[in-house]
């Protein structure tokens, strides 16, 4: 297989990664919703008469409260992000970052899905012409660990691209497109900055391509096996929907916490919003519960089953061409 399953891979997570953009480009959206800094109390706590006055900072009994926090503003749902960002931001905001979807596709789900063809190759027993569900795991873990790792880049610059127009205007960093965006990065943060995140990337593309690419090979044989279904375009939907829902459950807390700290915009002299990844998780926890750990998890599956769907049924079509060709 080799190069093969490389191109038919890539070819496929392009074709599903464009088709499902716009619902991926909501889920960043909603995951990053109640998100807010805990302002310093040591600042802003005497009034302005009161700052400029001596004499009247020495009198001991005035207490000045600290000003309530504003409330949090109302977290809503799938349908009412989309129509908000196709209202304030034009119908073509929900293909912001597609140019990095494709970049992204082309380095991380090529090498993920060609890797993991390479290594199922290896470790298929030759008699029984099958591979066991332990080795299937592994053969994800590896190959979504050095697909990422690769991808990363094109991963911070897609959902830097698809955060960009919930900010005021004044702090967009309205990117060009992915190397716009990749060069910038680059240029002001430093090159270190396009693998900020990755950590969180790698756990995140090994539970996907672990429980996606395993769980579609494990259920679509266990379809074949049982006969409830022939090898046909059935089957691959079944699959691949149970497939795209096992890899939503997995994969969605590491995807809100990857996206939170991708996205945090770092002032030059300031300290970063989250200092790593358990940061992040510790304060979404206490500032937003546990669930929010779970925070576009409609929107994801709502994504992550169509993209699922789509990846496994143009790759069985294009497994299909190659063989006749």
């Amino acid at each position: 297989m080799g190069l093969k399953g490389f191109v038919e891979g890539g070819i496929a997570s392009i074709v599903a990664g464009c088709s499902t953009h716009p619902l991926d480009l909501i889920k960043v959206r909603m995951q990053l919703q109640g998100e807010s800094n805990v302002p310093n109390p040591a600042i802003q706590t005497l009034r302005p008469a009161l700052a400029f006055n001596p004499a009247a900072q020495h009198v001991s009994h005035i207490h000045v409260p600290s000003p309530p926090l504003p409330p949090p503003p109302p977290r809503v749902g799938l349908i009412s992000v989309g129509v908000k960002i196709v209202q304030q931001e034009g119908i073509t905001a929900l293909f912001s970052g597609v140019s990095a979807t494709v970049l992204r596709q082309t380095l991380y789900s090529t090498t993920r899905m060609g890797l993991y063809d390479v290594l199922k190759q290896k470790w298929t027993d030759p008699q029984s012409n099958k591979m066991a569900l332990e080795r299937k795991i592994a053969a994800g873990l590896i190959a979504g660990a050095v697909g990422a790792a690769v991808g990363n880049p094109a991963d911070v610059a897609m959902v830097r691209m698809q955060a960009d127009g919930r900010l005021p205007l004044a702090q967009r960093r309205n990117y060009k497109s992915v190397v716009d965006a990749i060069s910038q990065m680059a240029k002001n943060e430093g090159v270190a900055s396009l693998w900020r995140g990755s950590s969180l990337t790698v756990n995140r593309a090994m539970l996907v391509t672990a429980s996606q690419l395993a769980s579609y090979d494990q259920i679509k044989e266990s379809i074949l096996e049982t006969a409830l279904m022939k090898d046909g375009l059935g089957t691959h939907v079944t699959a691949s929907f149970a497939a795209g829902f096992v890899a939503a459950v997995a994969s969605n807390p590491v995807d809100v916490i990857k996206t939170r700290v991708m996205s945090m915009k770092v002032e030059p002299g300031m300290a970063p919003p989250y200092s790593g990844a358990l940061d992040c998780a510790m304060k979404t926890i206490r500032a937003e519960g546990p669930l929010a750990l779970y925070k576009g998890f409609i929107p994801t599956i709502s994504r992550q089953g169509p993209f699922t769907v789509v990846l496994f049924v143009t790759l069985e079509q294009i497994r299909k061409l190659f063989k006749e060709v």
